[in-house]
């Protein structure tokens, strides 16, 4: 499946970047979960933070838009850092599309879930219209809006979480394990979607794979530390780095090749 075109994608009005310096976050005293990491995310990326179970991805995502708070170091978006005084300039700009989409589900109708978040900027009612249609447009959900968020599929839900980001115009979205639970014909669709986002994405995931397919860059986490960044071909390609942080997926394509699929073999 061809990536959706987008002009917006990299129109600086709706892409921030990120940056993050000596990140420090503890849930108790005696053990930190993030460990003094640094990493700089462009306006407009796609980027990848992959790691094993526990190496702190999820707790690194909820600093973007304050849900937690550093124990030390800093987060800015966009060049405005992250703290008290500027938290509801930066919920603006940062969208958490968490990864199970009923944490954000919770109104009668599509509709009344996707306008949510436009309705608490005090938008006028013509501008609230506006940003609903235009995201479930871009979520391939118009025709849905009287629907029951609720009586949907697992996949749908999916895609009305994400409207209810986007209906707020964010300039970073971020995505906690976006491509779990969900079939192969999705995640591909879920895939295009990300690459016709207007805004920076990041995503943390455990699910290679479909990163690899999304991200210009990764970021490889464990235990709390960032253990290497580079292009997604670099870090891909090295088989001992990926094997050492229990993330080497070159497994699969041991098996493809087995099944003669990786030189225009048999056909399934």
């Amino acid at each position: 499946m061809e990536r959706a075109e987008n002009s917006m994608r990299n129109d600086p009005v709706r892409a921030a970047g990120v940056t993050i310096t000596d990140l420090t976050f503890s849930y108790e005293e005696e053990r930190e979960v993030l460990c003094g990491v640094t990493l700089r995310i462009e306006p407009g990326e796609r980027f990848g933070i992959i790691g094993p179970s526990g190496a702190g991805k999820s707790t690194l995502l909820l600093h973007l838009n304050g849900i937690l708070t550093p124990g030390r170091g800093t987060v800015e978006i966009g060049g405005l850092p992250v703290d008290r005084e500027s938290i509801a300039e930066i919920r603006q700009k940062v969208g958490l599309v968490f990864q199970n989409p009923d944490d954000q589900l919770f109104n009668l109708t599509v509709e009344d879930d996707v306008a949510f978040g436009p309705l608490n900027l005090e938008l006028s009612s013509e501008e609230v219209s506006a940003c609903v249609e235009e995201a479930l447009a871009e979520m391939n959900l118009l025709g849905f809006e009287e629907l029951s968020s609720h009586h949907l599929s697992y996949g749908e839900r999916k895609r009305v979480a994400l409207a209810t980001v986007l209906a707020m115009r964010p300039e970073v979205v971020a995505f906690d394990e976006p491509f779990s639970n969900l079939d192969p014909a999705m995640v591909e669709h879920l895939i295009d979607i990300i690459g016709s986002l207007p805004a920076t994405v990041i995503i943390v995931s455990q699910s290679i794979l479909p990163v690899i397919a999304s991200c210009d860059r990764l970021a490889v986490l464990n235990r709390g530390r960032l253990v290497a960044t580079g292009s997604t071909r670099e870090i891909a390609s090295d088989r001992a780095l990926l094997r050492h942080c229990g993330l080497d997926f070159h497994f699969y394509c041991d098996v493809c090749h087995e099944l003669n699929l990786l030189q225009g073999g048999t056909d399934v």
